[in-house]
């Protein structure tokens, strides 16, 4: 009987058909406030952030800030989803009572959201975020959108930058499980 040929045949051929690896899956990233920083990593890899306010008008009701905020995330799913995780910074102390309010229902929203859908959701503290970002934890602003700036992205301001580094933090770190 003939010896098989066929298995030394191959040796050091590549595969005609690349290797199957896990698809990227959607990462929001976001920075909670009337003016909410954001970054997302899209199912085919490439990021994008921004920024999107949800200040109320003139004439709005207490909870439209809110509902907005519901279909923002409602609408980012849709054209961008299905959202697989979402990131947040998680901030334990406000300097004003009203962001502190504002956080708080944006967060509440947010949470509600996201158990409705199934998706899992974590805070990262400000402190991760910053010492991860810039090497200090306690980086102001402008450190912050530099950091991202050397990273080549251009943040309009620090909320998009903030939004950007949890991103980052959130892929490379592995959700901090590096």
């Amino acid at each position: 009987m003939a010896d098989t040929t066929l298995a030394d045949a191959n040796l050091g051929a590549t595969p005609k058909t690349p290797m199957l690896t896990q698809p990227a899956r959607t990462i929001l990233a976001l920075d909670l406030g009337t003016t909410t920083g954001w970054a997302l990593r899209g199912d085919d890899g490439l990021i994008t952030s921004g920024t999107a306010s949800f200040k109320p008008g003139r004439f709005d009701g207490g909870g439209m800030r809110y509902l907005r905020f519901t279909n923002w995330l409602t609408e980012l799913d849709r054209l961008s989803g299905p959202i697989a995780t979402i990131w947040f910074e998680e901030v334990r102390r406000h300097a004003g009572t009203d962001a502190a309010h504002v956080f708080g229902g944006l967060l509440g929203v947010l949470t509600s959201w996201a158990e409705l859908r199934g998706v899992p959701y974590q805070g990262v503290p400000v402190g991760t975020i910053k010492k991860y970002a810039t090497g200090r934890g306690n980086a102001n602003k402008q450190a912050m959108i530099d950091a991202a700036r050397a990273r080549g992205f251009s943040p309009a301001d620090d909320n998009e930058a903030d939004a950007i580094a949890i991103l980052l933090w959130a892929i490379e770190t592995r959700g901090g499980a590096a």
